[in-house]
């Protein structure tokens, strides 16, 4: 069973594409592109379930034509509209140090100087030059790898160097 803390969501499943299955995938991270899987999880009524990917192609920077294998309809491509879209942890951080940045989303964000929690990361915002963790009280942190000082997978905690004075702004 797949279960909500082995995966980390990278987008949504859009509307069918063609009569064939193919659907658009809107996706957040193309890890799927970069690792070696050959699946990506659904959550289908709240249950996740892994489909096969058949063949992909990028449309653009935040869309995919996804064909899964078993899925060969209109039809069958439509029940899955609407669909979040999961990756296995496991196999986006396959070496040491190399995490990849979304799956830290629902992370503890800890302060490398005393140990304190600074709060849970809502997810990860890469719309400026400089990314940010978006906390879920809505502050703002740098993710600058150089104040990330450890990620650690197992605790689910990511501990960094803040600038002093950072939220007394």
């Amino acid at each position: 069973m797949i279960r909500l803390e082995d995966v980390y969501r990278i987008g949504r499943i859009g509307r069918p594409h063609g009569v064939k299955g193919e659907v658009v995938l809107w996706y957040d991270d193309d890890v799927f592109d970069r690792a070696d899987a050959d699946y990506l999880v659904l959550s289908v009524d709240g249950i996740l379930v892994p489909f096969f990917i058949e063949e992909y192609r990028f449309r653009s920077g935040e869309t995919a034509l996804m064909k899964f294998c078993d899925i060969d309809s209109q039809e069958q491509a439509a029940a899955l509209t609407g669909c979040e879209v999961y990756f296995p942890t496991a196999l986006a951080a396959p070496g040491e140090g190399d995490v990849a940045l979304a799956a830290v989303a629902g992370f503890a964000l800890v302060s490398a100087a005393d140990g304190t929690a600074v709060g849970r990361i809502a997810r990860i915002d890469d719309a400026t030059a400089n990314l940010l963790f978006e906390l879920e009280d809505g502050r703002l942190v740098p993710a600058a790898g150089e104040l990330v000082e450890d990620v650690d997978m197992e605790r689910k905690e990511v501990r960094v160097s803040l600038p002093e004075g950072l939220f007394d702004l």
